[in-house]
């Protein structure tokens, strides 16, 4: 499928849920729009995986037959349905019973069967507790198909979903589908539901372009970026993953097999579920990531909770992009908690950033590279924000200050920066990149294009200085500045002056001086016949 035949999918999903959700706001009817996506996600895949499984013995059925050719084996063979599964658990990591099949789904809405809502309620839980191996409970909580948003009672909510159901469907039937387009067509999805959340899309969604900065500068080899991508990474944390677009950026970058273990954080829990649905959308095993449901700033993950150093997890990459300035209410313990201990403070209430950075800090390999979105804020401020910068600075933790474009975000129309940092730098300095003034401008929101992200990318990769673009700034000349790293002090943001070519400017001014004297010996003439004093 060309990328323009992606477009027109997106489009299509879009335009139907744009239709049919009515009074229902966007963010009710995204849940059951993605759900519905990722169902058809998963029993295509389970169906792919049977029929080669199978072989021979896989039922080929008669045209109009509306039965799916696995109820029809699960019909003939009931003494071997649970080898069968067992099988499939290994080579699939999952099962699901023919029921609860998309095909099935879509058929009893096309023929508006009056069981349909009790299907899909039983479909959901089969999923969350017996098709994977690992359980997946609560995958699909925020989905009530019992709301009254979707009619008043069980007749009316049986035939909207119908609706719903059908219109997908046959919006999918229209283009050649696999995992990869799906994954694709979900991203997308995820992209206009946030555009259309406004400022509550800051919860769980980065915007490609900046998610393909930060995916691919920690990628790049620690010590010596230009030298390009690791071979490998072994484990990889987002611990503000929203919908895990970020994650899946840098498997993208990587590779399937170029990442050992996906690990992410999400407090949401709506967006939690986004995230786990999209990891195995984009053809993810279960074994091969793990997202957790909980509050990162008060670490209530135990994998993470380990004191010992010599114990506790370590990531050969990691990025975020969290809440801007969130406030948060750290008690008087917090600040001998691991991660913070030893910056001189905790961060203040009014603003969590520096906290966020220093629990991706702390769990960063020696060798690793961590990218983390911010607010400007975190470059100059003052009080405890000032004592941790200065810290961080001071041992060699701060690599690159890339400063971005005012309105990138749904949620905000504040210039934001991507802070990077390493616990093993070979440079003495800090690159600062300023890449405010580089971008499309859009109606609703500024856009990066692919050349804005290539020069940022190669700017770091290469450690390049240009004009106003980009400045290794030496550590003694930060001490000088106070340890303050607003972009400006070292590369001008003013608008630059228009150059002056002076040989044009000379033969502009002799042009007009020669015709000021035509104009004039003209004027002469008519003064001197009317017998009139002439111009000197």
């Amino acid at each position: 499928m060309t990328e323009q035949d992606q477009k027109k999918l997106g489009d299509t999903l879009w335009g139907i849920a744009d239709d049919l959700r009515g009074a229902m706001n966007a963010d009710d009817f995204r849940d059951y729009m993605l759900s519905f996506l990722f169902l058809r996600y998963l029993s295509d895949n389970y169906e792919a995986a049977a029929q080669k499984e199978l072989g021979g013995d896989y039922p080929k059925l008669p045209e109009g037959d509306s039965r799916t050719p696995l109820a029809v084996w699960y019909a003939q063979n009931a003494a071997d349905v649970a080898d069968f599964e067992a099988q499939m658990r290994r080579k699939a990591h999952y099962v699901i019973a023919p029921d609860y099949l998309w095909r099935s789904i879509a058929e009893m809405a096309r023929i508006q069967h009056k069981e349909l809502l009790g299907t899909l309620v039983d479909a959901f839980k089969y999923i969350e507790n017996e098709s994977f191996q690992s359980t997946f409970a609560g995958l699909f909580s925020e989905i009530n198909l019992n709301s009254e948003k979707l009619g008043k009672t069980a007749t009316d909510r049986n035939a909207k979903l119908c609706v719903i159901i059908k219109k997908i469907a046959d919006g999918l039937a229209k283009f050649s589908t696999n995992s990869d387009i799906l994954g694709d067509a979900y991203e997308y999805l995820i992209g206009q539901f946030a555009a259309g959340s406004g400022k509550k899309a800051g919860e769980f969604y980065t915007p490609q372009p900046i998610s393909r900065i930060l995916s691919e500068i920690v990628t790049l080899d620690g010590q010596d970026p230009s030298s390009g991508p690791k071979h490998r990474l072994d484990k990889v944390l987002d611990f503000a993953c929203g919908s895990g677009s970020l994650l899946l950026n840098v498997r993208k970058n990587m590779g399937a097999h170029g990442i050992g273990k996906i690990y992410g954080q999400e407090k949401n829990i709506t967006t939690y579920n986004l995230a786990r649905m999209n990891m195995l959308l984009h053809g993810m095993k279960d074994t091969e990531f793990e997202i957790f449901h909980g509050d990162t700033l008060f670490n209530e993950w135990d994998e993470l909770r380990e004191a010992n150093p010599a114990k506790k997890l370590q990531f050969d990459a990691v990025v975020a992009n969290p809440p801007f300035s969130l406030r948060w209410e750290p008690g008087e313990a917090m600040a001998e908690d691991f991660r913070f201990k030893g910056y001189g403070g905790l961060a203040p209430k009014s603003a969590a950033d520096f906290a966020f950075l220093l629990h991706g800090f702390h769990f960063l390999a020696p060798e690793g590279t961590m990218a983390i979105i911010l607010p400007h804020g975190v470059l100059f401020r003052g009080g405890a924000e000032e004592r941790i910068r200065t810290k961080l600075l001071k041992d060699g933790h701060i690599d690159t200050v890339i400063g971005l474009p005012a309105n990138l975000f749904f949620s905000t129309g504040i210039p934001v920066c991507i802070l990077v940092l390493k616990k093993c730098k070979k440079p003495d300095d800090v690159l600062f990149i300023n890449a405010a003034e580089h971008f499309e401008k859009g109606k609703r929101q500024n856009r990066l294009l692919p050349e804005h992200i290539r020069k940022i990318v190669d700017a770091y990769k290469h450690r390049s200085e240009e004009a106003r673009y980009s400045l290794r700034v030496p550590m003694e000349r930060i001490e000088k500045e106070g340890f303050n790293l607003n972009i400006s002090r070292y590369i001008s943001t003013a608008p630059a002056e228009e150059a002056i070519d002076l040989q044009a400017l000379h033969r502009q001014m002799v042009g007009i001086e020669q015709e000021i004297t035509t104009a004039k010996d003209k004027h002469n003439e008519f003064l001197k016949e009317l017998g009139l004093p002439l111009l000197p």
